[in-house]
């Protein structure tokens, strides 16, 4: 683990977040950031990468993302993640983002 963490210090209750879910392993907090909506962040209570939250943990995390973006964004959501610096990567803690409510592109026909 690296020497800050923001969200394993979240996870320990040492930093403040609105907690969207919670059991032993997955935490789904609101981003402070509010681009859109609905901006939450799903990931592992234990600190791992990208890669190792995509290798390892996808398929626990990955139906409860879902299921939280059917509730919350009826109308259609998007599942993200960002691998390194040059995709905007800003926390080496690996989650999954979790946008909705409202539409999300221009089309283009």
């Amino acid at each position: 683990m690296p020497t800050y963490c923001v969200f394993c210090n979240i996870v320990a209750g040492r930093e403040p977040a609105n907690i969207v879910y919670e059991d032993d392993e997955i935490i789904v907090i609101q981003n402070i950031l509010r681009w859109v909506p609905v901006m939450l962040l799903a990931m592992t209570k234990a600190h791992t990468t990208q890669s190792e939250l995509w290798a390892h943990h996808i398929g626990k995390i990955g139906p409860i993302a879902a299921e939280i973006g059917r509730q919350l964004c009826p109308g259609g959501f998007r599942l993200l993640s960002n691998f390194g610096y040059d995709a905007m990567q800003s926390q080496e803690h690996g989650h999954l983002h979790i946008l909705g409510g409202t539409f999300l592109g221009h089309y283009v026909g």
